[in-house]
């Protein structure tokens, strides 16, 4: 009789499970590509700030994927966001880390 090791068989079954939730994850540009529109700033479930994106039957939470934004007028470096434009949900791309699929 032929016996999997433990660690193997556990592996396995991580292996599944993280290939789950990277299967179901969007990128925020796929999402917009795909007409999703974007909310404003919120907190998900987890804590963490970011959007949800909707197309009227599904949501995707994004999550924030930066920590520096000017606040009040736009600063000398271009590639840091406003504050007012991250809120209002006015973000770019590069501002956003994976989409979840929203519960």
């Amino acid at each position: 009789m032929f016996v999997l090791p433990k660690k193997l068989v556990i592996g396995a079954f991580v292996a599944v499970i993280a290939t789950t939730g990277i299967v179901q994850a969007k990128s925020f540009t796929e999402l917009m590509e795909q007409g999703y529109k974007i909310g404003k700033l919120t907190t998900g479930k987890s804590g963490m700030p970011g959007w949800v994106a909707s197309n009227g039957t599904k949501q995707y939470f994004c999550r924030m994927r930066l920590g520096l934004a000017y606040v009040g007028t736009r600063g000398p470096d271009p590639t840091i966001p406003l504050k007012e434009d991250l809120e209002a949900g006015r973000v770019r791309p590069i501002d956003v880390d994976f989409c979840l699929p929203a519960q």
